[in-house]
């Protein structure tokens, strides 16, 4: 069952790029964030109402709270990154990049949670960054200090994103799923507000209106359906695994960038996405 809930995080947070890339043409990434988070924290406080975990806040360990604020600090890290990149580059380009941080959450999950990594599960991270690198490796329209910032922030997204997968296995092992949830995207909330007010980007919450706003929301919906199915597959299967499932949403994503975006891969690029699905599927085999 938790492979179905990976599967479903996967599709979510495909259609999650797509919304929000339409939500930030005009509106600042930041202040995009900040009210996007609102709705996955909505979402999340529903269903842990619904699943009757609410009572157990008094139950979570210090050790648990550390673990989950981390995450949550580590997320909100990865959103204000990952957007900002949207923003400036291409959503074929960020995207691989961010999916990336697949690498990373093996290695740390091997480092730190003792999980195996097979000979195949290594063939398949080396095909990972080769796609990668393939993708990202194409003259752009852009001028080079423009390049030079969203590729930063994309890379500094899929570190943050790595440490989150990690962080958030360890949180959620002594608390319910959609509990420990609702309290990471609450550390989200109070971080990206901090950023908001702290940049000065106070006046630009006027900003986002109508259409944009819709998308935003929108955004925020989706994120919070993949969340919720990301983590409670965490809780039961092995993080070496969820991760590169959840990474397979490059596909959505890339697609939809075709049809709403007009983004087009090149002939280097598409090839670069088949090696990159390839490897992600090599990580899923046991």
């Amino acid at each position: 069952m938790w492979i179905l809930y990976a599967v479903l995080s996967s599709f979510f947070a495909g259609i999650t790029s797509i919304l929000a890339k339409c939500g930030i043409k005009k509106t600042d990434s930041t202040v995009a964030t900040a009210i996007r988070t609102i709705v996955v924290l909505f979402m999340s406080f529903i269903m842990v109402i619904i699943a009757g975990s609410i009572s157990e806040i008094s139950e979570i360990s210090i050790k648990t709270w550390v673990f989950l604020v981390l995450s949550g600090v580590a997320t909100g890290a990865s959103w204000l990154c990952y957007f900002r990149a949207l923003q400036l580059g291409d959503v074929n380009k960020v995207v691989p990049i961010d999916k990336s941080s697949t690498v990373l959450s093996v290695l740390f999950a091997f480092v730190f949670l003792h999980e195996t990594v097979s000979a195949l599960k290594i063939v398949g991270l080396l095909l990972i960054l080769a796609g990668t690198f393939m993708m990202i490796t194409k003259k752009d329209t852009f001028n080079a200090e423009t390049k030079k910032t969203w590729l930063i922030y994309a890379v500094l997204s899929a570190v943050f994103a790595a440490l989150t997968s990690i962080l958030g296995k360890i949180g959620i092992e002594g608390v319910e799923s959609n509990l420990g949830t609702m309290i990471r995207t609450f550390v989200v909330l109070i971080m990206a507000w901090i950023c908001v007010f702290a940049t000065g980007k106070r006046d630009k919450i006027s900003t986002a209106r109508g259409r944009e706003l819709l998308f935003i929301l929108l955004s925020g919906v989706a994120t919070g359906a993949s969340w919720l199915c990301y983590y409670r597959a965490l809780k039961f299967g092995n993080a070496s695994v969820v991760v590169p499932i959840d990474k397979l949403s490059i596909v959505i994503t890339i697609a939809f960038s075709y049809f709403v975006f007009k983004e087009r891969l090149t002939k280097k690029s598409l090839f670069g996405l088949v090696i990159m699905v390839a490897g992600t599927l090599l990580m899923i085999v046991p």
